[in-house]
């Protein structure tokens, strides 16, 4: 049977122009957030196009057609959004709510329903439209919102799937399921000194000792 896509090459380049011009967009609203003296939700952006030997493998194990690619697999286009706490997420998923430039087709929160084997993460599908030569094309892509405690595990797990193919043995399960509980207190433990800790890292983005703050709230009285 013959491929109906010939040139994968082809096919994936408004998905690579879409994780292109995302990137951009979304390290631009950190920018923006910094050029206000505000500090940012967002703390670094990633993003990739599946590697082709990952769609095909994916296509098999979830019976995607080739005719139904477009539509039916929504991570082709994958972006990341790490940030320094569970609050900054939310703030991020409703600043992606706010645009204009695509359309929110499906949300998942994974970071108070997580999944059984403690994965924790908010999930955006968008229909993103990209300016091609021959006109507008739409096409879907991903977007993971997670802090840094939960890319850490997700990481490690990612890589120890790629091993076992997804069939962990018992005892490793729980000791990863543990461990997403204990990254997950992490994040909960810096939730609660979140004012603390943005307050200090204030101070230290503008060079600022607290007794030089004090001092000049001195002179200024």
């Amino acid at each position: 049977m013959n491929s109906l896509i010939e040139n994968w090459d082809h096919f994936l380049l408004p998905y690579n122009q879409a994780v292109d011009e995302l990137k951009v967009k979304l390290r631009g609203m950190r920018k923006q957030f910094q050029n206000h003296n505000q500090r940012p939700p967002i703390e670094f952006v990633t993003g990739r196009v599946k590697p082709v030997d990952s769609i095909k493998e994916k296509m098999t194990r979830r019976h995607v057609s080739e005719e139904r690619l477009e539509q039916d697999m929504q991570d082709i286009a994958g972006l990341r959004i790490m940030c320094q706490f569970v609050e900054d997420i939310y703030q991020v998923v409703d600043l992606l709510r706010k645009r204009s430039d695509l359309t929110i087709l499906e949300e998942r929160d994974y970071i108070h329903n997580e999944k059984p084997s403690g994965y924790r993460s908010y999930h955006i599908v968008i229909e993103y439209p990209v300016q091609m030569v021959t006109g507008e094309k739409k096409i879907l892509a991903e977007v993971q919102v997670r802090t840094l405690a939960m890319n850490f595990w997700a990481t490690i797990e990612h890589s120890l799937n790629y091993k076992y193919q997804g069939d962990f043995p018992e005892e490793l399960s729980a000791r990863l399921q543990r461990a997403a509980e204990a990254a997950f207190k992490l994040d909960t433990e810096m939730s609660e000194i979140r004012e603390e800790i943005q307050e200090a890292q204030h101070l230290f983005s503008y060079g600022k000792r607290p007794e030089q703050s004090e001092h000049k709230k001195r002179d200024d009285e």
